[in-house]
Parts: structure tokens; sequence; C-alpha cells
């Protein structure tokens, strides 16, 4: 990929005629080019001229489309200018400062300033150029990472405001190792979705440094597995270990994206039995590609990309149902399950079958039935099953060893190909999973697991302080979030007002955030959370600022069920007395009626266990916890139920917030 459509010192650029600027912008760029954008470019020159006009000996680099693949977009314009990066965001033509244009510009900075190498340390300065707004004053303030708040300009200001930057020119930033930067992004998974369907490959959007594990890595391993399969004329089942936020679904998505080629017989798809994941995937991507194509001749209506998407990301169950309808193959020949620990028992399955599908004698698990399906392939076929530890939150789901069971009984034909991972307890239940499987039928592979968090950039540790908090290993906690809390800030509360504005505070740009809470955290409804109120998925994860129904607006909670799988930038964790702490360990509680409830049940003591590490790992950025007061005078809320949870968080070494600290925190200046 070409970092940027024109390059060049402002002195040079300041002698090539506009229709060479232009031609190298027009050449460069990947789609019909329209009027529109082209005016632009056209307007963009010439101010940019005007700008340099009386400065002939003007030392610095101008970048026309600067890529930033994380986000599947470019920016407009970045001036590289003594020590100093200004990100310009252009909009010609407009009078007005538009907010969203403004989050953008943000958007921008904050990518470079976490993911590109050389901007790390870098002053980085947004301004949003509306070129016919009115001049508005502007405050010249910097965040503690020297990201500046944004700027307003428009086309005749533009200058005097960034003469009012301060500029040195003892530490001049290197253009050619700027450019040339390693560039390392932890997209979320939308991001990535979206990025992956735009065409950009795992390697342009995924983290590449040595302190990470290569998802390409992973990506080739798998290829390998296809490609072999293929060619011997083998069915192969490939099991993807890895840690929460590690990037399974990334790497399973690129393999679905990646090999989606009917002509060529190996048609893929993206299975998930996540419903809110594969509803607000399939939209964002549908979204995605309409805004890319509607100012072109290309265009496409919202129902036809949703259509196209579906292609791509199915409901597991949706492809279990239509092959019960049909003995014939699917058209699939590799198929992609995510948290396929979470497929159903046969226990389970046997029962949805006869209440809902009125078939009284089905006597196959989930997992028999799926591998079942993908063997009616008389050539060959791939499965490949993602699995994440500690990730079963539902009642009926059958962990690894259903898989192993069936395959061990059914399926000698099919090779096995696993992670060097699998034996760990967070996978086997303690369960020996392929220990009855002839060896010359399963191929360990290293390459398999992925080892290391990308879900938060700043925290790999996240994960293993999760862990250890949930353990009831107060040092290890303790000893990880001192490693933790610099990069990574956790942050506890009694005031859940105090909590929102921590969190609308922290977040800049369009980073996003939101409201959490386990599905039996009952009793936080007179604190004004009610997880009862079912959210919208689509319009939660991905609606803006200005949509009530959005995370943004605080007003919505998603449970574990609602967010597993997907992520926010910050998160406000609601803590109940369902999973509460005593001098014994945890406590695990069910709401029925009007009290509380022991739950005696190991599975259901796992499943509410792993609910609360799903909440607790689906920030990026950072959280804020909220433990009530409770009350006194109200037993379902009573004070012994959280002050210990609040204490045991407090003792491990997590800050209570005292006032409204996150502007003080964000400030040097």
């Amino acid at each position: 990929m070409k970092r940027a459509y024109y390059s060049n010192s402002i002195h040079e650029f300041m002698k090539d005629s506009n229709n060479e600027i232009l031609g190298q912008l027009s050449e460069h760029h990947q789609f019909a080019l329209e009027d529109l954008q082209k005016n632009a470019w056209i307007e963009q020159i010439n101010i940019l001229k005007r700008l340099f006009a009386d400065q002939p000996d003007k030392v610095g680099n101008i970048f026309f489309e600067f890529a930033i693949p994380r986000m599947g977009k470019r920016v407009d314009v970045v001036l590289l200018i003594g020590d100093v990066i200004f990100v310009l965001e252009f909009k010609v033509g407009e009078q007005n400062y538009p907010q969203h244009a403004v989050d953008q510009a943000v958007d921008y900075c904050l990518d470079l300033k976490n993911f590109h190498e050389q901007s790390h340390e870098r002053k980085i300065v947004p301004i949003l150029v509306a070129t016919n707004a009115p001049d508005v004053s502007n405050e010249l303030r910097i965040s503690a990472d020297q990201v500046f708040f944004p700027l307003r300009a428009n086309q005749c200001n533009l200058l005097s405001i960034i003469q009012t930057v301060p500029i040195a020119d003892t530490d001049p930033i290197d253009p050619e190792a700027w450019v040339n930067s390693l560039y390392k992004p932890t997209p979320t998974i939308i991001e990535a979705a979206q990025a992956l369907y735009r065409g950009h490959s795992v390697e342009e959007i995924s983290r590449s440094d040595s302190g990470a594990i290569n998802l390409s890595r992973t990506a080739f391993a798998i290829t390998e597995v296809i490609e072999q399969s293929k060619k011997n004329h083998r069915k192969s089942i490939c099991f993807i270990t890895g840690v929460p936020g590690a990037g399974k679904t990334l790497a399973g998505l690129n393999i679905a994206n990646e090999r989606h080629d009917f002509e060529a017989e190996e048609h893929t798809v993206f299975l998930s039995g996540n419903g809110p994941l594969v509803e607000v995937l399939r939209e964002a991507l549908a979204r995605n590609e309409v805004e890319d194509k509607k100012n072109t001749e290309n265009r496409i209506t919202k129902s036809a990309a949703i259509t196209k998407a579906k292609a791509f990301i199915q409901n597991i169950h949706h492809f279990r149902d239509d092959s019960l309808a049909s003995n014939k193959p699917p058209i699939e020949k590799v198929v992609v399950f995510d948290e396929a620990q979470r497929a159903w028992t046969m226990e389970q399955t046997a029962s949805f079958m006869k209440q809902k599908k009125g078939i009284s004698d089905f006597e196959m698990s989930e997992p028999d039935f799926l591998i079942s399906v993908m063997d009616r392939h008389q050539d060959w076929a791939v499965i490949i099953c993602l699995i994440g530890g500690g990730q079963e939150i539902n009642r009926g789901e059958a962990g690894l060893p259903e898989w192993f069971s069936a395959l061990e009984e059914d399926y000698p034909h099919w090779d096995v190909y696993v992670s060097d991972k699998l034996t760990d307890d967070e996978y086997t239940m303690g369960s020996s999973l392929y220990s009855h499987i002839r060896e010359n039928r399963t191929a360990i592979r290293e390459d398999l697991h992925l080892g290391v968090s990308v879900r938060s950039f700043r925290a790999e540790k996240q994960s293993d302080f999760v862990k250890a908090l949930l353990d009831n290993q107060p040092e290890r906690a303790t000893s990880i979030f001192f490693e933790l809390k610099a990069n990574y800030p956790i942050v506890l509360t009694r005031d859940l007002e105090l909590a929102k504005n921590w969190l609308r505070l922290k977040a800049r740009g369009n980073e996003r955030y939101g409201l959490v809470a386990s599905s039996g955290a009952n009793r936080l409804r007179p604190e004004g959370i009610n997880i009862k109120a079912k959210i919208d998925p689509k319009n939660w994860f991905l609606n803006d600022k200005n949509d009530v129904r959005s995370s943004f607006f605080l007003e919505e909670v998603a449970t574990e069920f609602d967010i597993q799988g997907l992520e926010l930038d910050w998160v406000c964790v609601g803590w109940d007395g369902n999973f509460c702490y005593s001098p014994g360990g945890w406590q695990h509680k069910n709401f029925s009626g009007t009290k509380w409830q022991n739950i005696n049940d190991a599975s259901r003591q796992l499943y509410l266990k792993n609910s609360y590490r799903v909440l607790l790992t689906r920030a990026r950025q950072g959280m804020v916890i909220f433990v009530p007061n409770g009350s006194d005078t109200d037993l379902t809320r009573h004070r012994s139920f959280y002050d210990p949870t609040f204490d045991y968080l407090r003792g491990i070494g997590i800050r209570e917030l005292s006032g409204v600290a996150a502007e003080e925190d964000r400030l040097v200046g």
C-alpha cells in the first residue's frame, strides 16, 4: 500500500504545478474519480499554496491522502513542520464546523499517536479546515499524550492558527523515517471486518512487532491446513486457541474473506452463534459499503449490501437449520466456527430440536451434527474452530470435550490440528481431550495459539489481571495491576454519575464508551441500571453521539450476551450482588422472586464467573468499576453484598475516584 498519494517537501510542493500534483493524486486513487473529489483536491492545493506563498524557504513536508488502514480511510493532508505533526481534515465549501468532522480529525491523530511508531513521542495537532466557515476562537490545550485539543480554521486564517502552535526546530521530524515508520494497529473487530471487506490484508491491520503474536503467522498456518487438505483430498478440523481479545475472530474473518471464492470451489463462511456479533458486523459492513459507494456509479442499496454481507457472515443456527432441511453437502468447503466452545451439548440440542423443530428423536450434540454436515462432502473439507478459554457463559454450552468425543467416536477419517495450549484447564475443563485419538491423526501446531491480547493496545496484561482478580489471587492481581495501571487506567467508584462523567471526559474523538453489567445484576435497577431492558446491538454499537439508543448516552446497558466478542474503548462495569466477595472467596448468587439464592451447581458458578470475565475484558483503553453503596434497609441490596467486593478491588490497588478528575488526568497544559 502506498502510504500517501502525494508527498514532497513543502519547498518542492510550491514548485510543482497544480496539474502535476493532481495527476499524482488521481493516479493513486483506487476508485472512480468523481468531480466532487477532484474539485476538493484542487481547492486544498490552492489553499496550501497560498498558505506557504509568503514563506518560500519554509522547511517541512506535506502528504496528501495519508493512509490510516485500521480505519480504512485517508487523512486529507499531513504537514510535518519542525517537531510537530499537523493533521488537516478539509471540508471544502463548509460554512460551519460540524462536530463529526472535528471528531474525525481527532481520530486520525489518536491513530497516529497510538499505532504509528514515529509519531508516538511527537506533538500532534488536529485541525478542521472548514473553508467557508467564520473565524472562531481557539484555545490551545494539549493532552498528557501530546495530542492537542482540536483547532478550527478556515481558508483565510489557517496559517495564523498553525503559527499559534509552538514549533521547535531542534529536533525536527525526519520525513523519510516518518513515512516509512512501522504501523502497529489494533483495530476493533468491527474496524477489522470493514478493513478486510475493503480489501486490506491482515498484515496491514494487525500488529507485527516482536512483542505480540503475529496474526499473519496464524493465518498462514490455517492456509497451510486448507491447502494440504485440498491437495491430499482430506477432511481436517483445526482448533485455534487464544486469550480474550487475542484476535481469534479476526483470524477467522481473514480466512473467510481471503477464501470467499465460488469459482475455485472453496467458498468459506464465518459462522457464529453469537447473535449480537453477527448482527453488528453485518450491519457495519452494509453501512460502510453504502457510504463508500454512495457518490459513485457503483452505489448500492442497504438491503443489497446486507444480503452481500450475509454470504460472508452467517448465524451458525441458521446454517444448522438449512442443513437439517437437506441432506446435500453445503456450498461451503471451509467453515469457520467462532466461539466453538459454546456449541451445545447433546441434551441442549435435543431439547431445542424437540421444542422448536418438533424433532423428538434427535440424538447428536451440536459439534457432532456440524461435523456430520461437512462430512457430506465427498472430496475435502475443513472446519476451523475458534476457541476462547473461560468464555462459556450459557447453560448447555459444551466446551471442547464434545468436539473431541464426536471426532473419536464417529469421524476417525478426519485429521485433527490443535494448538499447543489445548491441554490447559481453561480449555479442557479437566478432561483429557485427545488422548484417545490416534497420534497419527493429531498434529500440534504452536502457531494455532494466540497468546497476547490485542484488544487493548494499552494493556497486554489485562486478561492476566482479570484472571487473577476472579481467581481470588489478590497478591498476583496487585502485582499485575502495578504494571498495568500506567497505560491502562482502571478506577473504582460508588457514584454512578461520577463513573459516567469519567467516561465522557476520558473519551476523545469517536472513541466509544458504554455501560455494561451482568445479565444477573437484577438489583442494580434502583441505581438506574436495568438489565431487563434489552438493547438493539446495531444501534448501541454503531450509532453516533446524537442517537439516544447508542452506547454514548449511557442510558441502555449491555450484558455479557450483548457484548461478548465485541469491545468498546472505555467501559463502566456495574457490579451487583450476584457475584460478591467474602473472606472465603467469591459468592455466586441468583436473584429469584424477591431474594438472592445461592448457586451451588459448579457449571452455573463457572458461567457466572465467566460473565464477569467477559465484562471486565471489553475495554480497550480503560474502565471504571461501579460498586453500589447498597442499603441497610433493603435486604436485596444490603451493604454486606457490596462493601467486601469494593474493599477487595480497592485492596488490589484500584484507585477510588474522588471528584471528577478525568480532565486533570488528561491535561498537562
